[in-house]
């Protein structure tokens, strides 16, 4: 009798140049997992989730753009974390359906950062979406101030219009959360104002494909040290899996 799959699964929006489901295949494979398979879904709308979770192989998602806030809506429980996040990037599924929702972006995010972060105290997170939340809160366990960039105006938050010679200077980190830059629109970059950052700046990027985004280059020709949003991605699947499995 053939043992029955166990699938996992990707639940995102234009997610064929997705890291995750090649990364958990390579796994399965390494690791002799030969029960378990993982692939994407590809929702034009979280309601579509609907219709995938009926079925009883599935046992665990991960979730990415643009759906880390809406699919809250669809849990049973939260994690508390992940409730003061406000965004979820794992789902595990238990017996009779019960839907329990993490984040650990946050976590990948922290062990991709921490051995580098000694010489700097304030950051600027470019983006609102849901993995910056998880930055935000990586950042401010890690003792460090952020200041959240915006495209439009909002309470607390601050405009890339506003962005001027002492705001980069004062805040070395840089961190986009935005898509901008994502294969294949390699050309597109968050507007800050590169000529203010120096040698002194660590400037990350969530974005991982292309390896070196265009706001990485010009990152680097001002000095600054670069970080991909690989390491970040790999560590955060790796905690899905201990999750799916505990």
């Amino acid at each position: 009798m053939l043992e029955k799959k166990i699938k996992y699964g990707l639940i995102g929006k234009n997610i064929d140049y997705s890291f995750s489901e090649k990364f958990f295949n390579e796994k399965f494979i390494n690791e002799n997992i030969g029960n378990c398979t993982y692939e994407n879904y590809d929702l034009s709308s979280i309601k579509e989730f609907n219709s995938i979770i009926k079925d009883n192989s599935i046992k665990g998602f991960n979730v990415t753009i643009p759906y880390k806030k809406e699919i809250i809506d669809f849990l049973h429980e939260i994690d508390p974390i992940a409730k003061k996040i406000g965004a979820v990037n794992t789902l595990k599924i238990c017996d009779k359906k019960k839907i329990t929702g993490y984040n650990t972006d946050y976590i990948g995010f922290i062990n991709s950062i921490k051995h580098v972060i000694s010489n700097h105290s304030k950051a600027l997170v470019l983006g609102t979406g849901g993995a910056s939340k998880a930055i935000i809160y990586g950042l401010n366990s890690m003792g460090i101030k952020s200041t959240i960039v915006s495209r439009k105006k909002k309470y607390g938050l601050i405009t890339y219009e506003e962005l001027n010679e002492e705001k980069v200077k004062q805040n070395t980190i840089i961190i986009n959360c935005t898509p901008l830059g994502t294969f294949p629109k390699i050309k597109e970059c968050p507007k800050i104002p590169f000529e203010y950052i120096t040698m002194n700046h660590l400037c990350y990027d969530l974005i991982y494909n292309p390896i070196k985004t265009k706001f990485l280059k010009e990152s680097e020709k001002k000095g600054a040290t670069i970080i991909n949003g690989k390491k970040m991605l790999e560590n955060q699947a790796n905690e899905s899996w201990k999750i799916w499995n505990s």
